[in-house]
């Protein structure tokens, strides 16, 4: 504990004095609405935030903080190395959804955390162990990527009955489709994952969490044994459904949770015909005013942006020049007095901006999600 102290310690003292050119700004207040919006979407229902992927790129550490103010059942993450990392940090049990060897299950902290199985082969590992331990049923009800299918779930039921140190605290299942206005599917898995609830009732069982829909679905599960949700995407402002999508209102009032800022680092003038970066892709049109950010594709901004997209400076656009590098990116400052050392918005919390990560997504043909994961860990997060 003293050791771990000192470590936060010193961490807390090297942030304060060194100044980094790149900075996201997490934001608690916008955090703490999206858990309220999945709240009043259906307040009988508990919420399991999902912090996978480093916290969708947010900062695991820094979203695992800002929860412990929130009225949330579970922190679900993918690895138990997720889990590791935030256990002394967070307030709430954390639920490990991902795949962990059987090897490894020795050293795993059965107090803390509760653990998704998906097969009969985990169930043996797990069910040596000397420990006890809480486990949710993952059920494949068409996702077809992990879990058991409903026809194994009998003698999935009669093996746990025989590992008395194990615990079904839980029975999910994924939902495949949620995102499409069409949501004959997800009724489909729902339908199926009823039925599976009631014969996992009728041997006995009452697991204390059952959840099926995440940020999408939510919108439109109407499982009748479902009693928490896992929200991901959602939690951290990005609407995952399409403006067609009838439910998409429902989610209107999410708010975007991380904001970019990069700080110009130098300003080359340049004539008319010179020619920027990689392959001179972008050839000055007059005398321009070129400024150099020190991140690239590597930090977070994406290749494909190069020469199309742009930044922002309060109101105004900033168009990025030439190829995105591996750690600069270019972008035109001329009609602005904007100089080395100025700050500059490299993804804004504003939807309405074109570098929002609804409308890079929207513009450019890109996916938010990965949007959000592709950012750099090295990327200082600071909670604002």
């Amino acid at each position: 504990m003293i050791k771990r102290q000192l470590i936060k310690n010193i961490d807390a003292l090297h942030k304060n004095k060194y100044k980094t050119l790149n900075v996201a700004r997490i934001s608690k207040n916008n955090l703490i609405n999206n858990v309220s919006v999945y709240r009043q979407l259906d307040p009988a229902k508990k919420i399991i935030a999902v912090l996978k992927s480093n916290a969708y790129g947010h900062g695991l550490r820094q979203v695992a903080e800002i929860l412990n103010e929130a009225e949330i059942e579970f922190i679900a993450v993918d690895g138990y190395f997720e889990a590791n990392r935030i256990k002394n940090i967070t307030k709430h049990r954390l639920l490990v959804m991902g795949y962990v060897l059987p090897d490894n299950f020795k050293l795993l902290d059965a107090k803390k955390c509760s653990f998704v199985i998906q097969d009969r082969d985990g169930l043996k590992a797990l069910g040596k162990q000397k420990r006890s331990f809480k486990v949710h049923l993952e059920l494949n009800t068409g996702m077809n990527r992990l879990g058991l299918r409903p026809n194994e779930v009998g003698d999935f039921l009669d093996e746990l009955s025989e590992h008395k140190n194990l615990f079904l605290e839980g029975v999910m299942t994924h939902l495949a489709d949620a995102d499409n206005t069409d949501s004959s599917f997800t009724a489909m898995q729902t339908e199926l994952f009823d039925k599976t609830i009631e014969l996992i009732k009728a041997k006995g069982y009452d697991p204390k969490y059952l959840h099926i829909a995440q940020s999408a679905g939510s919108t439109k599960c109407n499982s009748k044994y479902a009693n928490a949700v896992r929200i991901g995407i959602g939690l951290y402002g990005i609407n995952p459904l399409s403006p067609k999508d009838p439910s998409h209102k429902k989610l209107a009032k999410l708010k975007p949770v991380m904001e970019l800022i990069s700080t110009i680092i130098k300003v080359n003038d340049l004539d008319k015909g010179e020619r920027i970066s990689y392959n001179g892709i972008y050839e000055a049109e007059g005398k321009s005013r070129i400024g150099v950010l020190p991140l690239g594709y590597y930090e977070w901004v994406p290749r494909e942006l190069s020469n199309i997209g742009h930044l922002t400076y309060g109101n105004k656009k900033l168009a990025i020049r030439g190829r995105v590098c591996m750690n600069h990116t270019m972008i035109d400052l001329s009609g602005t007095k904007l100089s080395a050392g100025d700050s500059v918005t490299v993804i804004s919390m504003d939807r309405s901006k074109p570098n929002s990560i609804q409308s890079i997504a929207d513009n450019y043909g890109l996916f938010s999600y990965n949007l959000l994961t592709r950012m750099a860990e090295s990327l200082r997060r600071e909670i604002v």
